[in-house]
């Protein structure tokens, strides 16, 4: 690693820490008031205004599980600050754009465009994985995970109090704003290690082939859908699962949000922690105990008698999940060559917004034929095997 930008790494953190932050804001920042937004873009009806926002929510998810692998590729090409700063300025362009659409298909439009044009944070685990010292990895690959995670869990919450204090387009153009100066930030002061000079055989020479733990990274790629798959299980069922535990229904959306968000502030809480741990024990051995014990409290979970028991059981797997996307993205680093990482990386993203789109899926199908239990009980045994998995492929005692 180039001397200088192995100086600048804290540097680096400190401002993809942001950008991070400032991208995932703004893209969750919708949510709240997303029907409100498509109905006044000239959507009539309560079936045609849910059928929308469902497709323009999920618009931006597709996108950009579809061209992550490329921006993956090119950052190996091209280097990894140009695909932030590519990001950041995409976003901060189609953000206030969206607070000028005119009818819903100029707004799903962009709302797929920010998807394509988007990754910042995906382009900053990259860049941070890259040129991080490797005694630091994990932790700072845990950092940069608690800003993308707070990112999800205060852009729903300033999306529902901003457009009644300066109204819904122009909290479009504020975001946007908080995104340019992210984008000003990475071109100034992100420095990036110059590429090293690589043959033209080893340039055409596949990626894949040149792994030697290809099933530790395959085993990685399907890590992280199976995470995914396990944290989005639950969302189709919760609101209705809480109005079995709320005596109050007026209380149930309440109730509803605060146990969505115990998981993420869990999450938050401990993800740079258990980055630390995982930097003394080995990424593996966290994974491998990570998932064990989500799995275990998923099934007291299932006999809750009081939403606040099942707001601390959700606190307490955020706690146990929260490290396992940057202890998943270290040991990806540490067992692909340098001039693959992007395009690994880009594989495993692809991964995980398919385990975004098939959780809820899948949760909404086992809820709705078998029962609300039966959701957390499939989904523990899925993170027992995922560990079962984890434990046989790379084990305890290999620091991947």
């Amino acid at each position: 690693m180039d001397s200088d930008a192995n100086g600048y790494w804290r540097r680096n953190l400190a401002i993809c820490l942001f950008g991070s932050f400032s991208t995932v804001f703004a893209m969750t920042l919708v949510l709240p008031f997303l029907p409100i937004y498509v109905g006044e873009l000239g959507v009539k009806g309560h079936a045609a205004v849910v059928q929308w926002s469902g497709i323009a929510y999920g618009a931006n998810f597709l996108a950009a599980g579809l061209v992550a692998t490329l921006w993956g590729r090119l950052g190996d090409r091209f280097g990894r600050k140009p695909m932030l700063v590519r990001a950041s300025l995409g976003m901060a362009l189609t953000m206030p754009l969206m607070g000028l659409s005119t009818n819903i298909w100029q707004f799903v439009g962009l709302r797929l465009l920010a998807g394509i044009a988007g990754g910042y944070s995906s382009g900053a685990t990259i860049l941070i994985a890259v040129q991080t010292p490797r005694e630091r990895l994990t932790w700072s690959l845990g950092v940069l995970a608690s800003g993308v995670m707070a990112g999800n869990l205060l852009g729903p919450l300033a999306g529902g109090s901003l457009p009644s204090l300066i109204g819904i387009r122009a909290t479009f153009w504020a975001s946007g704003a908080l995104i340019f100066i992210a984008f000003i930030a990475t071109a100034l002061w992100v420095r990036e290690a110059p590429q090293e000079n690589r043959t033209a055989a080893e340039k055409h020479k596949g990626g894949w082939s040149q792994i030697p733990n290809l099933g530790v990274v395959i085993t990685m790629l399907a890590t992280g859908l199976l995470l995914m798959v396990a944290n989005m299980s639950i969302e189709p069922i919760i609101t209705v699962y809480v109005a079995t535990l709320v005596p109050d229904q007026a209380h149930v959306s309440f109730v509803a949000g605060l146990v969505m968000s115990a998981a993420a502030l869990g999450s938050i809480v401990s993800a740079s922690q258990l980055g630390k741990l995982a930097d003394q024990l080995g990424p593996s051995t966290v994974i491998i105990l990570a998932l064990t014990a989500a799995g275990l409290l998923l099934i007291p979970q299932a006999f809750v008698t009081s939403y606040w028991q099942l707001i601390v059981l959700r606190f307490l797997m955020g706690l146990a999940l929260g490290g396992l996307l940057p202890c998943i993205a270290a040991v990806i680093r540490r067992n692909v060559p340098d001039h693959f990482v992007g395009t690994a990386m880009g594989y495993s993203l692809s991964a995980q917004f398919a385990g975004q789109v098939a959780g809820p899926l899948i949760g909404g199908f086992v809820g709705g034929q078998i029962g609300m239990k039966a959701v957390f009980f499939g989904t523990c045994v899925l993170l027992l095997i995922g560990a079962a998995c984890n434990w046989k492929v790379v084990g305890f005692p290999k620091r991947a």
